[in-house]
């Protein structure tokens, strides 16, 4: 049986990574080259970890710069080139695993050759999908890959911007679990078995390898797993009747290797378009050591709520009154949300000895003397840790509608991070029913007081709007000429009979 004739795609798609190891200039640009090169693509499993650990340093850098802005990148060529090339990467390391050469489709062959997919030719991220093999029927029952989707969800992915995938349900959060989820399987084919081996003893090492925690929503957590009894054998940590002298973290939990230890900042080669004046500066992740064994998994603490500490720490909002009592209670909190996210387990199974809970309690209290007072930093925080089932307030339920009381309250004062979460709160139904159209306003609140995550979605959210209007008239025009044609042809042959 004679192999697929190659496509237009697959020439570009060898086109682009012959050029990036001959580190030639790919044609019209690529942003972050430099960083790509220390990414050490050699189409490992492992490198799209590296690639991922990246593409989330570059969204929370574009947020910092304030050109987290989707339909502005998706126009500068450089960006562009960017997800593309790492498009086309994705799809020859999922080729390594298959065993079998990549054929590459634009959104011309995938109309041609998979009519039933449903394909919004406006959409960039499905533009273009990877199959494997020659062009046989057990080829075309395998699933396609649409690798631009997962990129896209890592770089511009929150809860108000979903990203459906082509086949159905949610796109996957980076391109390591993308492609894992796409591998052979292995127990039917003998000629993977090292393959197979190599799975094994990544589970078997699981509770001492290092591990890069993705989440949907922005950022990337680097842990070191440790002992499920490694915090029960820190009693003797003292702690003092001042809030601020509580030290868990510092006899306690180990430093990051040298593996995950971020250096000094690298700067992209790329050229940059008028309309993006200084690409944000990233940070470089060395090269780990060795493989990471551990896949990724879900953070321990929900992203809004990390996104909201964040926020805490880098939106400044005037407090004029309880700020004493809400840097004492953070001087302790912190110190537990740094041991916590350093976890190999949810929130709820880190265990804390009862001098501990003590001193987050004393911290608690704090923090609600300093919302009681109209803090409203001190108030969103105290709601996180009542949403979370942590706070002062033991019903479950009642502390729920506490931690929503608080948001409300900080919301009402124009604190944009209040504002912002509240959206949150709404959007995804937690403290409370789901109610969009509360999220959305909320969202616009927000955005109008200055939260730059905010406006950018808001943005985003009116130039969609204003392509379906568009999209709706120009379908709308089509029909009433469609109508006039056909009213045309029906008097012409009318006039034809009665001649």
């Amino acid at each position: 049986m004679s192999a697929s004739p190659l496509t237009p795609l697959d020439y570009i798609a060898e086109g682009y990574w012959q050029d990036f190891l001959a580190r030639r200039p790919i044609a019209g640009g690529i942003a972050y080259e430099t960083e790509l090169h220390n990414c050490a693509l050699d189409e490992s499993l492992e490198s799209l970890q590296r690639i991922d650990t990246l593409l989330s340093q570059v969204r929370r850098d574009m947020m910092k710069g304030g050109i987290w802005d989707e339909a502005t990148l998706l126009v500068d060529e450089h960006y562009r080139n960017f997800m593309v090339f790492l498009a086309f990467y994705a799809g020859r390391v999922l080729a390594q695993q298959w065993q079998n050469k990549p054929h590459w489709y634009g959104q011309f062959e995938l109309r041609k050759r998979y009519p039933e997919l449903s394909l919004i030719t406006v959409d960039f991220y499905q533009h273009m999908a990877v199959g494997y093999g020659d062009n046989n029927a057990a080829t075309d029952a395998l699933p396609l890959f649409f690798p631009l989707e997962p990129i896209g969800l890592r770089l511009f992915g929150n809860i108000d911007r979903p990203f459906e995938a082509v086949q159905g349900g949610q796109a996957e959060s980076g391109l390591y679990q993308a492609v894992s989820a796409r591998l052979p399987d292995l127990s039917d084919q003998a000629s993977n078995t090292d393959t197979l081996s190599y799975l094994k003893t990544e589970s078997a090492t699981h509770n001492t390898t290092q591990s890069i925690h993705s989440t949907i929503d922005s950022s990337t957590t680097i842990s070191t797993s440790q002992p499920a009894s490694h915090y029960e054998a820190s009693e003797d940590v003292p702690v003092n009747n001042e809030l601020a002298d509580v030290n868990i973290v510092s006899a306690n939990i180990e430093r990051p290797s040298a593996a995950t230890t971020v250096s000094k900042p690298l700067v992209s080669t790329a050229p940059r378009q008028p309309e993006l004046q200084a690409k944000p500066e990233l940070t470089k992740t060395e090269s780990p050591a060795t493989k990471p064994m551990a896949p990724v998994k879900t953070p321990p603490t929900p992203e809004m709520f990390t996104q909201l500490l964040i926020e805490l720490d880098e939106i400044e909002v005037p407090q004029t009154a309880g700020v004493t009592e809400y840097q004492q209670a953070c001087k302790v909190l912190d110190q537990f949300e740094q041991h916590i996210a350093k976890q190999d387990k949810p929130r709820g199974q880190v265990v804390f000895s009862d001098n501990h809970r003590a001193a987050k309690n004393k911290a608690l209290l704090a923090l609600q003397a300093a919302a009681e007072a109209g803090n409203t930093a001190a108030m969103l925080r105290l709601a996180m840790y009542e949403l979370l089932g942590e706070g002062l307030t033991a019903d479950d339920e009642e502390a729920k509608k506490s931690g929503v009381e608080w948001v409300k309250q900080a919301a009402s004062k124009n604190d944009s991070r209040a504002q912002r979460l509240l959206s949150k709160l709404y959007y995804q139904g937690v403290g409370m029913p789901q109610d969009i159209d509360s999220g959305k306003y909320w969202l616009e609140q927000a955005a109008d007081n200055g939260h730059i995550e905010a406006a950018n979605l808001v943005s985003q959210w009116e130039q969609a709007q204003a392509l379906i209007t568009t999209q709706k008239q120009e379908q709308h025009s089509i029909k009433r000429y469609q109508l006039l044609f056909g009213a045309v042809i029906v008097v012409a042959v009318l006039i034809l009979i009665i001649v």
